[in-house]
C-alpha cells in the first residue's frame, strides 16, 4: 500500500518499524539466549526496544516539524535528535555494568534495530506518493 499524504506515510512507518522490532526482538532473544543465555535474552530485547522508542520519536518529531515552517521543522528535527543523544546516554550510563546485560548482544540488537528501521523509513519514503511541489 503506497500512502498518499503524510499521515498515512507516518502510520505506515510506525506499523512496519513496530513490526520489524518485534521480529529482531523475538530473533534477537533467541539469539542472544543461544550466545550468552537470558541475560542476552534481556538484552537483545532491552536493544530492541530502545531502538523502536528512538525510531518513534523520529517518526513523532518529523511529524510534528511537518506542520511548521522549514525553519521551525529543522528546529523540531534538531531539538529532537539532541534530546535523542542525551537519553540514549543516559540509558547507556544506567545500563553499564548491569549483571544482567550483554554488551555484544546489546550492541548487535541495537544497531540491527537501527538500520532495520532506516530501511524501513527509506521504503516508505520511496514508495509514498505525496507530491513534494507546491502547487498555488
Amino acid at each position: 500500500m503506497r500512502a498518499n499524504n503524510l499521515e498515512q506515510l507516518f502510520k505506515q512507518v510506525a506499523k512496519y518499524s513496530l513490526l520489524l522490532v518485534a521480529v529482531i526482538a523475538v530473533v534477537g532473544g533467541l539469539v542472544g539466549f543461544l550466545v550468552a543465555g537470558g541475560n542476552g535474552l534481556i538484552s537483545a530485547l532491552i536493544g530492541a526496544l530502545v531502538a523502536f522508542l528512538f525510531s518513534i520519536l523520529t517518526i513523532a518529531s518529523v511529524f510534528v516539524g511537518s506542520k511548521l515552517s522549514i525553519t521551525g521543522f529543522y528546529a523540531v528535527v534538531l531539538g529532537g535528535w539532541l534530546i535523542k543523544i542525551v537519553l540514549f546516554g543516559i540509558v547507556l550510563v544506567l545500563l553499564r555494568g548491569q549483571p544482567f546485560i550483554d554488551g555484544g548482544v546489546l550492541f548487535a540488537t541495537v544497531v540491527v534495530t537501527i538500520l532495520g528501521t532506516l530501511a524501513v523509513d527509506s521504503f516508505a519514503a520511496l514508495r509514498a506518493r505525496i507530491p513534494v511541489v507546491d502547487e498555488n
